[in-house]
């Protein structure tokens, strides 16, 4: 789940959430621009890169504004998770020392990430959806022109499957505070029934 957070934060950070398309036949490789939810680069042959921040909030599409409020809160998410989860961890001496109340603190870190990684999995594919539709829309747009997935994407694909995997395991490890008081009640009656016989 802290893997899935870290790459749940890289993916956000990073420019290439879409890159420039290299189909069709007339390939320019000159110039290779990539755009993510807070910038837009440019890097030349030459290993120039240049970066530039979004003008204006209210001026970008609304995939992009989406995309940016579920990252924002699915990092949200996954920071309170970390700590609710590190507190829940039996291995820590923090908060309660029943055992039972420190895994019910665990299984709430686990919902968070699982929350987390949703999130972020809506978030990558909305942004996903709105270039798939924008390559394959006709348009007087040359192929090679047009924008396909970048690298971002797939990191933030991982990192959805990571926090929802670990926010599941930490899920299952609520142990059932009934299911043990008939264990012990029912391995102690024979016991007690051989004393008296």
């Amino acid at each position: 789940a802290l893997a899935g957070y870290l790459a749940g934060l890289a993916a956000a950070v990073l420019p290439q959430w879409r890159q420039s398309s290299y189909a069709g036949d007339a390939i320019i490789t000159a110039v290779g621009l990539h755009e993510g939810l807070w910038m837009s680069c440019a890097a030349q042959s030459t290993g120039q890169v240049q970066c530039r921040l979004h003008d204006s909030l209210l001026s970008l599409e609304v995939h992009i504004q989406t995309s940016r409020a579920l990252m924002v809160i699915s990092l949200l998410l996954g920071f309170f998770g970390i700590i609710v989860s590190v507190v829940g961890m039996k291995c820590t001496k923090v908060g309660e020392e029943d055992p039972v109340t420190k895994s019910r603190i665990a299984v709430a870190g686990g919902v968070l990430f699982v929350l987390s990684g949703l999130c972020t999995l809506a978030a990558v594919s909305l942004y996903a959806t709105q270039v798939t539709y924008e390559f394959f829309r006709e348009s007087t747009i040359p192929i090679n022109a047009r924008y396909e997935f970048g690298s971002a994407l797939f990191v933030g694909w991982g990192a959805a499957s990571l926090s929802m995997l670990g926010g599941s395991l930490l899920c299952c490890s609520c142990p059932a505070k009934e299911r043990r008081g008939q264990q012990y009640h029912q391995q102690s009656q024979p016991s007690t029934a051989r004393e008296y016989v």
